[in-house]
């Protein structure tokens, strides 16, 4: 039985789900999210947990039980505390800023790039190279930021560009001078 796949995914106050056919649609405090699983994989709604269970011990069967399960935690997280990731940028004359709900960047490009937040999805500026990008659907919020940091990756020497908060950059050692 699968680790994960096999623990119910607890339902806080204040969050309610509606299973139609292999639908699942949950509602919270922060939004609603919508997503449509696997049908030969079963989801029962309960008063105050969502279980999954699968038909057998196929190998495709098993793999889709832990990950229904984690997608399933994942919407309840997202519709009670939501996801975010912070960003960080590295550089002479790099930043950041809003301009209206978009991302203004200054990448040294010869221009800014601007950047339309999804649907579902907000960013916030604390200081010229800091962003935070914030939603209750993880992937989207995952994908966003993703994105954003594939406009300028870090650079294994100085490391300069954009990266994970939390990211370690690699360093390399430049030219070794000539004697």
């Amino acid at each position: 039985m699968s680790r994960i796949g096999k623990l119910p995914v607890p339902l806080p106050s204040g969050v309610t789900c509606e299973l139609a056919g292999s639908r699942l649609r949950v509602t919270g405090p922060k939004g609603t999210l919508e997503r449509t699983f696997n049908p030969e994989i079963g989801i029962d709604v309960g008063d105050a947990q969502i279980a999954v269970t699968r038909p057998d011990d196929q190998p495709d069967h098993r793999a889709l039980h832990g990950l229904t399960r984690a997608l399933v935690s994942n919407m309840v997280t997202g519709v009670t505390q939501g996801f975010k990731k912070s960003l960080e940028i590295v550089g002479v004359g790099f930043r950041a800023s809003m301009q209206g709900k978009a991302l203004n960047l200054v990448l040294g490009f010869s221009h800014p790039v601007l950047i339309e937040p999804p649907e579902g999805v907000t960013f916030s500026v604390e200081g010229p190279q800091s962003i935070t990008v914030s939603g209750i659907d993880k992937q989207l919020v995952g994908q966003t930021a993703a994105n954003i940091r594939a406009l300028r990756k870090p650079e294994p020497y100085k490391g300069k560009g954009i990266r994970y908060k939390d990211e370690h950059v690699r360093r390399k050692v430049g030219k070794a001078g000539v004697k």
